[in-house]
């Protein structure tokens, strides 16, 4: 590379790498191979920085070294996304952010200490400010070094953190679109085929070569097939292909796991299970789907703009739930103003339905949960359920649901519905994975559908 290119092409790339990371976190638009290359491409500019500048001053070396660091970081936490690895994928993230932590403290110090040696001594008495000042008055008259070392490890680590909060809330532009097309709101039809098999069998005579036995002895067997016949587009409304009247032509359905406090938010969700369902959800409605599932922070929701937030959040475990009076708001909020729908699914603990229930208690104080019979639409359509399935049973046999104003604001399965979506099934039966995924697509098709009236009703 020539060395007058060097300099703008290293800028352009860099603001490609940063649409790449706020992709990665925020708006899910390009598909994970096309990351995985825009990450990958930073080894290329980072070798080449290295090498240019081997023979510089040991600190220059050191700063593109340190420079270097943050998108080779990112790319070893990406690298585990694609196997869907979300807790070594976390795990990697906290590890950089405490390495990038210390780096930065590293460079923080050396510049202090270098900056004192160079400021030249006050000549005036009046208050001094400078930090690069012992004199500083708030430095004190004694340990004035030892005070502006905990001065800018405190100045430090504030603006780390206030860097670090403003990153992880860099959510602005984040807007949920479901797919723009129509359809019924009915439900799927299950035609039974029956296949005839016919088993042809030899017949051995002794006196000649095998013949085939005139006329045929057939071994005849009925295979009995269920299947899906899609007599129409699943959706609402009237345009072309299956989707919702109110969405867009960019709009894919998307799966959003709540993160929170205290507990396993994280479970099942590296066995595949969030992306099968929506891989599931795609083929048996047809509508277009995201390649990957979004784990998210609560505080995130807020930064939805009107009328773009998504229609149903996930959120699962079986140990505690612990949400900050900032977080039950928001849920709140999002819940009925924003026209969402909460999903849980107890992961695996009787005492999880208890904290469930105590904090939906906290989010909807007025709402008591009733029992959500079989009769309901959600348990309807598109897949009519003759049974709620159940993976393991952790108390209670039926759902939960708090309602607002007729509609479904939260939903509660007592089964861990999680394990049947993941990879495996967990070893269930059949009926009973297959069943789970229907009333998997059931809610998730609900709460869009229910999202969707509430666009054309409220549309100006």
């Amino acid at each position: 590379m020539r060395a007058h290119l060097a300099i703008p092409l290293t800028v352009i790339y860099t603001a490609l790498w940063c649409l790449f990371w706020v992709d990665s976190y925020v708006w899910f638009r390009f598909e994970k191979w096309t990351l995985l290359v825009g990450f990958l491409s930073a080894l290329p500019v980072c070798h080449y920085w290295i090498r240019r500048h081997r023979a510089s001053s040991i600190i220059t070396r050191r700063a593109i070294l340190s420079i270097s660091y943050i998108p080779l970081w990112q790319l070893i936490a990406y690298l585990p996304l694609l196997n869907h690895s979300y807790s070594l994928a976390e795990t990697v993230n906290q590890i950089g952010i405490a390495v990038a932590f210390f780096l930065g403290l590293i460079w923080a110090i050396w510049w202090i200490d270098r900056a004192t040696k160079r400021t030249p001594e006050p000549t005036h008495k009046n208050r001094i400010w400078d930090p690069r000042q012992l004199v500083a008055w708030y430095f004190g008259k004694k340990n004035n070094k030892l005070r502006q070392s905990i001065f800018t490890l405190i100045s430090y680590t504030f603006t780390f953190a206030l860097i670090s909060l403003v990153l992880s809330r860099l959510t602005g532009c984040s807007i949920y679109e479901a797919p723009l097309g129509g359809g019924k709101e009915k439900q799927l039809k299950q035609i039974v085929k029956i296949k005839k098999i016919i088993k042809k069998k030899y017949v051995i005579n002794p006196y000649s070569s095998i013949l085939f036995n005139p006329p045929p002895i057939d071994d005849v067997k009925l295979q009995v097939l269920e299947v899906t016949e899609h007599l129409y587009k699943i959706g609402q409304g009237k345009s072309d292909g299956a989707g919702f009247s109110a969405g867009t032509i960019r709009g894919k359905v998307r799966f959003i796991r709540l993160k929170y406090d205290g507990g396993d938010w994280q479970q099942d969700m590296n066995r595949g299970a969030d992306l099968n369902l929506l891989t599931e959800y795609g083929i048996r409605t047809g509508h277009p789907v995201s390649d990957r599932p979004e784990p998210m922070e609560i505080g995130r929701l807020k930064s939805f703009p009107p009328r773009k937030s998504p229609p149903m959040v996930y959120m699962t475990g079986q140990q505690k739930i612990i949400l900050s009076a900032k977080e039950i708001k928001i849920m709140r909020n999002y819940l009925l103003e924003c026209h969402g729908m909460l999903f849980g699914d107890n992961g695996g603990s009787s005492g999880w339905e208890g904290q469930f229930v105590s904090i939906m208690k906290n989010i909807l104080p007025r709402v008591e949960p009733i029992s959500v019979y079989l009769d309901h639409t959600i348990h309807r359509i598109p897949y009519p359920l003759p049974r709620l399935p159940i993976v393991a049973p952790h108390g209670r046999s039926n759902a939960l649901g708090w309602v607002v104003d007729g509609r479904l604001v939260a939903y509660y399965h007592p089964g861990d519905i999680g394990d049947a979506w993941a990879d495996g099934h967990s070893g269930v039966p059949r009926e009973v994975w297959e069943s789970s995924y229907q009333l998997g697509v059931n809610i998730i098709y609900y709460a869009h559908a229910e999202y969707n009236k509430w666009l054309e009703r409220t549309k100006k």
